[in-house]
């Protein structure tokens, strides 16, 4: 991603309603579809700037790969755990069986070659070890936001899936989410098609919009991990080694 996307992240990622929902949702997801043992070895690989390092502490000891200099830096100060630099799928060195979940936040859709970095991290997961997922969906949601976030693509349910297979693994769960603001979102990134709208459209809202957003789209937590919704902005998908 370009220097100001992470700066930009940096500055709102701590309150900013879709990454506050989204850590309730991926915390709601580990406990119902990993529950990793009390000593989980956790990588997150594409920390960012590290907003969701706290989270992962939960449930073990956790290490992460961030190939970006300054939000590698950042991350190490507000997750206080080992940044490995790197990129995958060639460029990390990992020991093979070590790790007892796997998180990858919105950053498969950076990887021209998604297959290949798959495969390349099946690999390092131990015994009854699992991956995490989640990936910007619906393609034809595509937008000035996915162009300013260099995304290679938006996934399918099934687009997912067939990679996630054809990579070695066995899928335990996968669901959209966002699915209750997805009309809205959907309806912006149409209008903003139509104006010829650049740029991403991350910028923190007023408070009172920002509360209700987050409250709208943290309510999911109840239902995913649970079921699997038929449409969202946003894919979840949690997988094992075949």
């Amino acid at each position: 991603m370009e220097r100001a996307v992470y700066d930009r992240m940096a500055e709102i990622d701590e309150d900013h309603w879709w990454f506050t929902s989204r850590r309730k949702i991926i915390d709601r997801v580990i406990r119902s579809q990993v529950s990793p043992p009390g000593d989980a070895r956790i990588l997150e690989v594409g920390c960012g700037t590290g907003s969701n390092l706290n989270l992962l502490q939960r449930f073990g000891r956790v290490e992460a790969i961030e190939p970006d200099d300054a939000a590698r830096k950042l991350a190490r100060l507000r997750g206080g755990v080992e940044v490995m630099d790197g990129m995958l799928p060639d460029g990390v060195k990992l020991d093979d069986f070590a790790y007892d979940l796997i998180v990858m936040l919105d950053v498969l859709e950076h990887i021209p070659d998604d297959r290949s970095a798959l495969e390349a991290l099946r690999s390092k997961l131990r015994a009854g070890g699992r991956i995490l997922l989640t990936v910007p969906a619906v393609p034809w949601l595509w937008s000035a936001h996915d162009v300013a976030h260099h995304h290679e693509r938006r996934y399918t349910g099934n687009s997912l899936s067939k990679v996630v297979r054809a990579s070695g693994y066995r899928i335990c769960y996968r669901s959209y989410f966002n699915t209750v603001l997805f009309p809205l979102i959907a309806m912006a990134r149409c209008v903003g098609k139509l104006s010829g709208r650049e740029g991403g459209d991350d910028a923190m809202p007023p408070a009172v919009l920002n509360t209700i957003l987050g409250a709208l789209f943290s309510a999911e937590s109840a239902w995913v991990g649970r079921y699997s919704l038929p449409i969202g902005v946003s894919l979840v998908l949690v997988a094992e080694p075949a």
